[in-house]
């Protein structure tokens, strides 16, 4: 885990909003929920889009239009294989595909952020250093991090993809580098970390964020 210098440490009441971003199969998904565990508002911007895109999704009506009634599956939701193989081939249709989606998702992502409270709100974006929009959102900006090997294996091991599957994917997202170039904070989740490294990477962001860490319950 590193720490850009002069991040929050010195006034860690004044964070309000984070970032959390990483490349697929980094291990995001499982920083997300200790961040859960120790009291923070997760805004989860992929589970948004899943249900825009659901049957009688709220954005199905626009994409049908943009796309043609056959990107819809059986069940009337987004056939999601579809639409990412087309994305992945034609920049312009991932282009209007944003154009519908990515408002209609900082749109829920603010409604559920508004009943945060006290607590800190954590945007999980994995997208996040591709957006102007959303590093301007934050106060901080977390991101987890692995190699590209080990982001392969994982989403193999998990999903079934083929290696060039993922690989295409990645090829897709923002680089390593431009990832760790945004960041306030960087958690590193290579192959051999634990959980237990994890959290005790993240009790030292916490500290330095809010102040002492919380009490974590352990991830499900």
């Amino acid at each position: 885990m590193g720490l850009r210098p002069g991040s929050a440490a010195a006034e860690p009441a004044r964070v309000r909003s984070i970032g959390l971003t990483g490349g697929i199969g980094s291990g995001k998904s499982t920083v997300a929920r200790m961040l859960a565990a120790r009291g923070a508002l997760v805004v989860d911007t992929d589970a948004i889009a899943r249900a825009l895109t659901a049957p009688g999704g709220a954005a199905l009506p626009a994409i049908a239009a943009a796309f043609g009634a056959e990107i819809l599956g059986a069940d009337g939701a987004l056939d999601r294989d579809r639409m990412r193989a087309l994305a992945f081939a034609d920049p312009d249709a991932r282009r209007r595909l944003e154009a519908i989606l990515h408002p209609m998702i900082a749109a829920e992502a603010e409604a559920q952020a508004a009943r945060a409270g006290a607590r800190p709100v954590v945007f999980d974006v994995p997208l996040l250093a591709e957006s102007p929009r959303w590093r301007a959102r934050v106060d901080r900006v977390l991101v987890v991090d692995c190699p590209e090997a080990v982001q392969v294996e994982r989403v193999v091991r998990r999903s079934g993809w083929a290696s060039q599957a993922v690989e295409r994917v990645i090829a897709q997202q923002a680089t390593r580098a431009a990832r760790r170039a945004i960041a306030d904070a960087v958690i590193d989740n290579g192959g051999a970390t634990t959980l237990a490294q994890l959290e005790s990477q993240l009790d030292a962001v916490w500290r330095d964020w809010f102040g002492a860490p919380a009490a974590a319950a352990a991830p499900r």
